[in-house]
């Protein structure tokens, strides 16, 4: 009997929450194998299913308090639920089934793998910290979202836009690489001002800001490997004037993990980032495209989300 099993009445209720469509389906498809293991480690649990986030959230809002959240998907599955866990104490696991899987790589999670994510339910609680978001919009609009994973801005965010493009044939990582390279052509940089703490950062032409909890986004891509989801700061990186060919060679090093040395390459860890455009540019939030900003500020929620199998 796994430690899981053993813990079973730490959890009166576990509802879990599938995204029907993430991983282009494969949440759905696998959810008849991850009913039967929790039911035989005794884990009793409520489904949640819907294709829209919101009906998902309110259907989550009015659960017990104490009841348990499982969400299965991808990063954006996990994020739409945060506005039921972030200030609340309702405590999160996450099974990554979803397209990147970004945060629950930063845990160690992979995507199939239910025995080792339900035996991480046998784990204490980890609080980690989440990010709050203002963003002012093109045309007027001003929105809030909380966050776990970061956003990008610029280049990132149009790749994520262009991943329509890709033929069907080309799946998983392979997807976001061919859309990076669709996307180089058509590459047009914009002064930006980003600000930590109140101190700047760089201002200048920029094709690219991110501004993260996590390490990486895009399905592997490492654009902040100082990130520590646990030591109340967020990271911002900005990518400095640069051609399509010398980008080529730095999402190189993002892939490593190695480009924060170069010197086009501008980060800080802060309490609090700011950055205004000269243009409305695209941006995505925890994976999901958003309407193009001008302005956004961002600023760290420390410990807000306790997660049960990190």
């Amino acid at each position: 009997m796994s430690d899981a099993s053993l813990r079973a009445a730490d959890f009166p209720e576990l509802a879990v929450v599938l995204n029907p469509n993430a991983g282009g389906g494969l949440a759905a498809r696998e959810w008849p194998r991850l009913r039967a293991e929790l039911e035989r480690r005794g884990l009793r649990h409520t489904l949640i299913q819907e294709e829209n986030a919101a009906l998902a959230l309110a259907r989550v809002k009015a659960l017990p308090a104490g009841t348990a959240l499982m969400a299965v998907g991808g990063d954006g599955t996990v994020g739409a639920l945060l506005p039921a866990v972030v200030g609340t104490g309702r405590p999160l696991a996450i099974l990554p089934l979803g397209t990147g899987n970004d945060f629950a790589g930063l845990l160690g999670l992979k995507p199939g793998a239910f025995g080792e994510a339900l035996d991480r339910l046998a784990f204490t609680p980890r609080a980690v910290d989440a990010l709050t978001v203002r963003a002012y919009h093109a045309d007027g609009r001003v929105t809030e979202r909380t966050l776990l994973n970061g956003l990008g801005m610029g280049f990132d965010a149009d790749v994520t836009a262009n991943m329509d493009r890709v033929p069907p044939r080309v799946r998983g990582f392979a997807r976001y690489a061919w859309s990076a390279v669709a996307t180089l052509k058509d590459l047009a940089l914009a002064d930006v001002t980003v600000a930590a703490d109140g101190v700047t950062l760089y201002a200048g032409p920029s094709p690219i800001v991110a501004v993260m909890n996590g390490t990486r986004y895009g399905g592997g891509f490492l654009i902040s490997p100082q990130s520590d989801v646990r030591d109340g700061l967020l990271n911002v990186v900005v990518g400095g004037p640069m051609t399509r060919l010398q980008l080529s060679g730095l999402l190189a090093r993002v892939l490593r993990g190695t480009h924060l040395g170069h010197p086009l390459a501008h980060h800080a860890a802060a309490r609090q980032v700011s950055v205004r455009w000269s243009r409305p540019i695209r941006a995505h939030l925890d994976g999901d495209l958003s309407a193009p900003v001008t302005r956004l500020e961002a600023e760290v929620r420390p410990g807000a989300v306790r997660l049960l199998n990190a």
